[in-house]
């Protein structure tokens, strides 16, 4: 898609560019697509003075520093929408595998050492029928209330804008304060932004809050989560379990945090479905071919640097 409009150089290897490799290859270039491990910020568009748009495939943008992105007439975009179910089912199949020791009992069944049904072997918990709470009920969190109703699970939910009450009904969702949910959930699912606010939004204190037969999943974004306070509760019993699809300083783990065998660890997948990928893609494509062409990004983040960006 992007040939057809512009003269496109693609970073060649299988791994991210570092730091010193991404602003290289942004200098003379008038747009960069990049992912979620690439930081764009005030120093990288001083480098590379020609750019004009950068289009970040993923939903969210905490590497691209918008405001600065604005003031030197850059436009930025991101792509939403289209991960939403994907990634809702990545978070309900963490919260199953967890509940039931699935990774466990993969472990179990390979290592050769497996001898056999035994009435008290890998005892989970049941999904059906438990109390779910969802903090952050955007459109991810939506989606994964709507998957626990197959299950019908009890669900609340908390979020710093509450949602209308048609939803709620739509839903069969109850809004409840933060520190009730952490309460009296059987199991909690994360889906918030990493904003200020939200930086180690469940730290030790909220752990403790926890059921200690509770089970806590991410896949919003790592930082979310203080991961040493949760390495200190899976260790110790204040909760049961957790199931994690992102990291706080990825791709690295919190010491000890690999060796726990009540937490299933992924290497942030949410998104990772083959129709959803290339749908980001596209989105991300499209947005670059809109604004050389004349129009305006359709998933913009900042069309007020529009008019400067085009000088």
């Amino acid at each position: 898609m992007l040939r057809a409009h512009c003269d496109v150089t693609v970073w060649p290897h299988d791994r991210a560019p570092n730091r010193d490799e991404l602003i290289e290859n942004c200098k003379g270039k008038n747009a960069l697509v990049c992912l979620l491990t690439e930081r764009v910020d005030a120093a990288l568009l001083a480098a590379a003075p020609t750019l004009k748009i950068v289009a970040n495939v993923a939903v969210g943008f905490d590497n691209l520093d918008v405001k600065a992105a604005t003031a030197a007439g850059v436009v930025m975009s991101n792509t939403p929408g289209v991960l939403d179910d994907t990634t809702a089912d990545l978070a309900f199949a963490l919260l199953m595998a967890t509940a039931r020791r699935l990774a466990e009992g993969d472990r179990l069944t390979r290592s050769g050492s497996w001898t056999g049904w035994g009435i008290m072997q890998l005892l989970g918990q049941d999904v059906h029928h438990a109390r779910l709470g969802i903090v952050g009920f955007g459109r991810i969190g939506r989606g994964v209330a709507r998957r626990a109703r197959g299950f019908e699970m009890s669900v609340c939910y908390h979020d710093a804008v509450r949602a209308p009450a048609e939803v709620e009904r739509e839903l069969g969702v109850t809004y409840v304060p933060m520190e009730q949910l952490l309460r009296e959930s059987d199991f909690i699912s994360l889906h918030v932004p990493l904003l200020p606010q939200t930086r180690h939004l469940i730290d030790a204190t909220a752990l403790r809050m926890m059921k200690k037969t509770a089970i806590l999943v991410n896949s919003s974004r790592g930082p979310v989560i203080d991961e040493a306070a949760l390495v200190e509760a899976l260790s110790n019993g204040v909760i049961a379990g957790a199931g994690l699809d992102v990291y706080e300083n990825e791709p690295a783990l919190a010491p000890g945090l690999a060796s726990l065998p009540n937490a299933v660890l992924l290497p942030h997948i949410g998104s990772a479905s083959v129709a959803t990928r290339n749908k980001m893609a596209e989105i991300a494509a499209q947005n670059v071919i809109a604004f050389f062409s004349g129009g305006v990004p359709p998933t913009a983040l900042n069309p007020e640097a529009l008019s400067k960006a085009r000088g």
